[in-house]
């Protein structure tokens, strides 16, 4: 066993909860923000302004979302180079596989199945890596046949999984769109903060529509809350790195004192009722849920949202976008998370809970 234990820490294979879920969770939505994301975006764009080259592009850089996603995982598990390419094509399939079902119909386990397919296949790979003289043969058969067999095994049940837990999600968020407001809100904008992807966890389960607008408003009630509540310490540096980057910097400072946290919560728990019961907010952007994770991130929670606003006027569920479905973007992604937090943030500080440079960052 000692010899085991020797062998894997020679090849970096380090089984634990935060290499699989914090480092390659993370690194999957990256690979995931740089193709699907940016591709949605970028064919977005290209309809509303009539460039068809952008249109093109947008369609290239979506179609290789799971070969990035697999790619920005192995990196994170310091895959070696025979292995890191290998996965382009481990992460194709499993993508391709998982977005079906058991019955042959449409999934949205794309991006799960890449994340557990790749983690399987990549940490395979690296432990043949470089024990043969026929290394450049041997690690990619090795990756490629373990992750496009257990591809054509696995991702279809995890497709069907995944949409189950998706649409059980919206199914409830319309049947109990109040309480399930809170609850998607307050969850998905903590996983926001928290060193996790909340972008990959809605990519994972397809999280859209009533249920996705509440995920938006939630991460929005983190990234402005926290930028505005900081603003007298971290002033506009931290503003726009917080609004616009993520509130994810302020974890050092939750760790030293949660109550900071709880201005940010008390938010979510508002602003999400209001999306699902109030506005009828929705995110139905075709890249899947992914931008029902990231909030202001790039702005790329509004534009996932008016991605979707487009998609829906182009396939007939909606009529046209109307003056209201600006109004409740401006209210629950911008001016309702930065004036709670701020009014909740000035509330516990006279009641001394939040002191002065507790939110400052390093």
């Amino acid at each position: 066993m000692s010899k085991f234990k020797e062998f894997l820490a020679r090849k970096d294979v380090v089984i634990s909860g935060k290499r699989y879920g914090i480092d390659a969770l993370g690194a999957m939505a990256q690979g995931l923000f740089c193709s699907l994301l940016i591709g949605t975006i970028l064919n977005t764009l290209g309809k509303q302004l009539g460039l068809e080259v952008l249109v093109t592009v947008g369609g290239y850089a979506s179609a290789m979302s799971g070969a990035a996603m697999a790619v920005a995982i192995g990196y994170a598990l310091k895959a070696p180079p025979l292995v890191l390419f290998s996965l382009v094509t481990v992460g194709y399939a499993a993508n391709a596989l998982g977005s079906t079902t058991l019955d042959g119909g449409s999934g949205a386990g794309g991006p799960l199945a890449v994340l557990f397919i790749a983690i399987i296949a990549a940490e395979l790979g690296k432990l043949v890596s470089k024990e043969t003289k026929i290394d450049i043969l041997v690690t990619p058969l090795v990756t490629i046949l373990v992750g496009v067999g257990l591809s054509a095994w696995w991702a279809p049940a995890i497709g069907t999984a995944a949409s189950s837990v998706g649409d059980f999600v919206e199914w409830a968020t319309v049947l109990q769109p109040f309480w399930m407001g809170i609850l998607v809100s307050v969850v998905i904008g903590v996983a926001l903060t928290l060193p996790i992807s909340s972008a990959a966890i809605c990519a994972a389960i397809g999280l859209t529509g009533l249920a996705g607008g509440a995920a938006v408003a939630g991460c929005c009630a983190n990234m402005v809350g926290f930028a505005f509540l900081s603003f007298r310490e971290n002033r506009w540096g931290g503003l726009i790195s917080q609004g616009l980057g993520t509130s994810m910097l302020q974890m050092g400072n939750i760790v030293r004192n949660p109550r900071i946290w709880l201005p940010a919560i008390f938010t979510s728990a508002i602003t999400g009722p209001l999306a699902t019961c109030l506005f009828q907010f929705q995110m139905n952007d075709p890249s899947g849920g992914v931008a029902s994770g990231m909030g202001t991130c790039g702005m790329v929670g509004p534009i996932g949202v008016y991605a979707g606003w487009v998609n829906d006027v182009a396939n007939g569920a909606k009529a046209a976008i109307t003056a209201m479905d600006w109004v409740a973007m401006a209210l629950l992604c911008f001016i309702l998370p930065a004036l709670l937090t701020w009014a909740f943030g000035l509330l516990l500080r006279r009641m001394g809970w939040i002191r002065e440079g507790d939110l400052t960052l390093s």
